[in-house]
């Protein structure tokens, strides 16, 4: 294992490639896998810390191992990107994150996003405007994010998932308990399909997740309170019942194994100092992604 030197940083926090300790420097164009830097933070509603959740992770990166328990998702390839300068206006961060996320489509490359809050997805569905398919989002989150606005703004993190709706996207929820009234009829009333953790708890993960009609292209969101605390503390509004981490990754095999992801992002980790754990767990869930998606792309 390599111990990367020169590591560049944003705001007085390092940013090492993803894996640098095995991988050391990638190329671009080779890799499969662009991982994004986004700690943008501006609307969180209770703990904050989110803008400082791209460093840790990657950071934590440098510990894992590249055998996955299954292969090595590494020989993709994988190259992480600068962090995105998060200052400015939520249009203008999201704006350039979207032409990020539509040259990497261009080139046929996976953008795998960190946050930051979960503003920043609807940026990133926006850069699959130019997809000649429809792409379906799947969110894992402990919350709806279905309000219009929030505290006087249409992008704060609470709004994520209306202002995917914006970009006429179809939307299932996984692992969703908790949510406003006003919420919960507009979920009914649109019927985005959902899967809540109370019916996790009930019966298990089903064996087939998506309707057959949701689109074969798909984008997945995973905020990391969809965890349950107990795991995943290290989060500004964890709430109690979450998914256990066999629950999400029998959730994720199921989808990823019959759907094409172009994308995802795992947002709102807010680091705990000591609580090395939960950033560990943040990597090995996006290193065990990367795994799902190379398999399925062999298949």
């Amino acid at each position: 294992m390599m111990v990367p030197v020169n590591i560049p940083e944003y705001k007085g926090l390092p940013y090492p490639s993803f894996l640098a300790s095995e991988l050391g420097e990638t190329d671009p164009d080779q890799a499969l896998f662009h991982v994004m830097p986004v700690p943008y933070e501006k609307t969180v509603t209770y703990g904050t810390g989110t803008g400082k959740g791209p460093s840790a992770i990657l950071m934590a990166s440098q510990q894992l191992e590249l055998f996955d328990g299954v292969g090595i998702p590494a020989d993709r390839g994988i190259f992480t990107r600068a962090p995105l300068n998060c200052e400015g206006l939520p249009e203008t961060v999201l704006g350039e994150l979207s032409q990020q996320v539509e040259d990497l489509m261009e080139r046929k490359k996976i953008p795998v996003i960190l946050g930051g809050e979960h503003t920043l997805t609807a940026g990133a569905l926006q850069g699959f405007g130019m997809f000649e398919r429809p792409v379906g989002v799947v969110q894992f989150d402990a919350h709806a994010d279905l309000r219009d606005t929030y505290e006087g703004s249409p992008y704060n993190h609470a709004c994520a998932m209306r202002r995917v709706l914006d970009h006429g996207c179809d939307l299932f929820q996984i692992g969703v308990r908790s949510m406003s009234f006003d919420e919960a009829i507009f979920r009914r009333e649109h019927r985005i399909g959902h899967l809540d953790a109370v019916d996790i708890a009930g019966s298990g993960i089903p064996s087939s997740i998506l309707p057959d009609d949701f689109p074969m292209n798909i984008y997945i969101s995973i905020d990391v309170d969809s965890l349950d605390p107990s795991l995943m503390p290290a989060t500004g509004t964890p709430e109690p019942g979450g998914l256990t981490w066999f629950q999400m990754a029998g959730a994720l095999e199921k989808i990823i194994s019959r759907r094409n992801v172009v994308g995802f992002d795992v947002v709102e980790l807010a680091p705990i100092p000591g609580f090395h754990f939960a950033e560990f767990t943040v990597a090995r869930l996006i290193y065990n992604t990367m795994g799902l998606i190379s398999r399925n792309l062999q298949t």
